[in-house]
């Protein structure tokens, strides 16, 4: 049986990074949406995690950005892993959803997410403008996309930068 349930912190954190380091080995802390993160809170709160047996075999990690000159407020979405033995069961799909649901629920307007167009698509994600954000780094403009949450993500254009 999963279960998918918000982040708790003092229970999850360190089973979280292990996860990453896991999935998608050391050189995850060299991206540009690391630099996102660097200095920054994720929102526990937001965050969803998949447990099977007492272990966190999935998650979706929420993080609050600012976007453009007027700094307006939205959520970045991941890293979404998966452990790999239970992969291949749209489980990353699940807790992003849920993740996403959450966010939606607090008022979050608009979540940007850096991924594959033909997963996170089923999602209501959809590709930008190579020229609508600039990141703290090189970013390949084809893996990001935005969506609707409690608001319009219409507006979202320029520098993305942590809250």
């Amino acid at each position: 049986m999963i279960e998918i349930v918000p982040e708790s912190p003092e229970l999850h954190a360190d089973a979280i990074e292990a996860l990453y380091d896991r999935t998608f080995g050391p050189g995850h802390f060299a991206k540009t949406a690391e630099r996102l993160r660097e200095g920054n809170r994720s929102r526990p709160d937001l965050t969803r995690i998949a447990i099977s047996n007492g272990a966190v075999i999935g998650v979706c990690r929420i993080w609050p950005i600012v976007v453009g000159a007027d700094r307006a407020p939205a959520v970045f979405v991941g890293p979404v892993a998966v452990e790999p033995g239970f992969q291949g069961q749209r489980l990353g799909l699940t807790v992003t959803g849920e993740a996403l649901e959450a966010a939606t629920a607090a008022g979050c307007g608009a979540a940007i997410i850096i991924g594959a167009p033909q997963y996170f698509g089923e999602l209501g994600f959809t590709v930008v403008a190579p020229d609508r954000f600039s990141f703290p780094g090189p970013q390949d403009m084809a893996r990001v996309m935005v969506r609707d949450l409690a608001g319009s993500a219409d507006a979202l254009s320029g520098a993305v930068s942590a809250y």
